[in-house]
Formats: structure tokens, C-alpha cells, sequence
């Protein structure tokens, strides 16, 4: 099965881009920064195209950054190992830190060994609840702008876990193999950036929707709905290209990550079937 094994593309970048005296820079940290700032100037631009103030922009970024980052923190120990991150008070600690316990009894900087994206999208949702409600900005509104600007911030988070050798494909002899020499010598479904490729496409499919019908479709709920059905049901189906994360997935019908791609399918196809009593609402309130 493996006889050409010389023609697969072999993947081991070092996930370490360099150190400032006690920082260490990586790549998946450059990749959250970078699709955070790409999500940032064009959630800005947005804004300022729907004639909403700075004043309401600027604290959306903080609420954003941080619901996602304990999101998926938390969805992380929660999805994938409730059996370490429950079992101590020490444990439930590290959820929160940045840093692991070690069997010498001192603490030890790790940075945040494991985000969860399902969790990230769950903690999102409670951080624009709570911004909409401290700004006074429509919910639908941010979002549908957020529907515009997500996929490329996950863009670059699933090319942060190709750099990483992370989340690997499973077993296979498709031309396109990469073999992760980190993780083992054999040629692997590389389905981050089978992920990377739908998200670079969701985004610009969805950005050209935007262009045609204009902003004034901002509020409909149509962007949303058509950024959590195309970016879940892509993952759901990508599910099966890759390994299991953890063992006791193996004992389920379906991996962890479908589990939970099914009730934002269900959202998002929900926000698209209602959009257009939406538009008609925004446009009896205009008349």
C-alpha cells in the first residue's frame, strides 16, 4: 500500500519560530494573531460601512477575543478530557492557566495545550450576547457581520494546527499524503488543511453574497446562518478523514467533532430559512 512512500509530501516544520529572552513565539500563535487582526480590520470596515460608531466597535474585539479563547479552552477539557481536567481541584485549575502541574510538584508554563473550535464558536455566542447587551447593538447584526469575518479567522487557525502536526488525518494512499514525522512514518489524510481550503473558500463565497446584495442585508441573519451550515457541515464530513482524538471517541457512533457540528448545522440552516421574514421586518420598520 505504501510503496511509493517517497513520492508523499513529509511534514515536519519546527512549531517554534523563535524566542525573545523568556517568549517563546510559535506558528499557531502568529496564525490565531493573524486571522484575529484580518477579523478585526474587516469587522471594522463593516461596522463603518453600516454607519455604526467607533464607540460601539471597539469594546467588540476584547468580548470576541477572550469568549473565544475560554471557549475553546474549556469546550477542550470538557469534550475531550473531563476525566483529567475533573478529577482535582489542581486540575480544574489548569483549565484556566496556561500552565501544567508537573509530577515534581512546581508549576510549568505549557501556553493553552488544547482549544477546542466547537467550544470557541459555544463561548462566542455568550460574549456577543453579552456585548449586544452592554452596546446596545442589534444581535442579528453582529451576527451577520461575524458570519462575513469567521472563516477566514478559522482559516488561519487550521493552518496553526498543520504547523503544529496536529489533529492528523487518518491512514491513507491518496497522492496528496503527507506523512507527519513528528507524530509517525505514515502517510496521513492531512485534514487541517482540508479544513483551511473550505474556510478560504466559505469566506470569499460569502463575501461576493455580501458585495451583490449590500448592506442593507446586514440583520438578516443570512451571513451567520451561511457561515456556521457551510463551515460545520465541511467539518462534519472532514470528521471522517481524520483520527480520533481521544480514546473513548472510538466508542461512540460518531466522532466528537460531528457530535457537536450537528446543532450548529441545525442553527445555521435555522437562520437561513428565517432571513427573509428578517429583511421583510428591517423593511416595514424603514418604511
Amino acid at each position: 500500500m505504501f510503496t511509493d512512500l517517497v513520492n508523499y509530501i513529509v511534514w515536519n516544520p519546527d512549531p517554534i519560530i523563535g524566542s525573545l529572552g523568556p517568549i517563546t513565539l510559535r506558528y499557531y500563535s502568529l496564525c490565531w494573531i493573524i486571522g484575529l487582526a484580518l477579523g478585526y480590520v474587516l469587522m471594522q470596515k463593516l461596522y463603518r460601512q453600516q454607519k455604526l460608531s467607533d464607540e460601539q466597535f471597539e469594546p467588540l474585539f476584547i468580548y470576541i477575543f477572550l469568549a473565544i479563547l475560554l471557549g475553546a479552552r474549556l469546550g477542550h477539557c470538557l469534550f475531550y478530557e473531563p476525566d483529567y481536567f475533573l478529577s482535582s481541584g489542581t486540575h480544574l485549575l489548569e483549565m484556566l492557566l496556561p500552565a501544567r502541574y508537573g509530577a515534581d510538584g512546581s508549576w510549568h508554563i505549557t501556553g493553552y495545550e488544547g482549544l477546542a473550535s466547537h467550544g470557541g464558536v459555544f463561548g462566542l455566542f455568550v460574549g456577543l450576547w453579552l456585548y449586544c447587551r452592554n452596546f446596545k447593538v442589534p444581535g442579528w447584526v453582529v451576527l451577520d457581520n461575524m458570519g462575513i469575518c469567521s472563516s477566514i479567522t478559522a482559516f488561519f487557525i487550521r493552518l496553526g494546527n498543520l504547523m503544529n502536526s496536529e489533529i492528523i488525518g487518518k491512514v491513507t494512499d491518496v497522492p496528496w499524503a503527507f506523512i507527519f514525522a513528528r507524530v509517525d512514518g505514515y502517510p496521513r489524510h492531512p485534514g487541517q488543511l482540508y479544513e483551511a481550503i473550505c474556510y478560504l473558500l466559505f469566506f470569499f463565497i460569502i463575501l461576493i453574497i455580501y458585495k451583490k446584495k449590500g448592506s442593507q442585508s446586514i440583520g438578516s441573519g443570512l451571513y451567520f446562518g451561511l457561515c456556521l451550515t457551510l463551515i460545520f457541515i465541511a467539518r462534519f464530513f472532514i470528521e471522517y478523514t481524520k483520527e480520533i482524538q481521544v480514546a473513548f471517541e472510538s466508542s461512540l457512533p460518531m466522532d466528537m467533532g460531528q457530535i457537536l457540528s450537528i446543532p450548529l448545522i441545525i442553527i445555521g440552516v435555522y437562520s437561513i430559512a428565517t432571513s427573509g421574514k428578517r429583511m421583510k421586518l428591517k423593511e416595514v420598520i424603514r418604511k
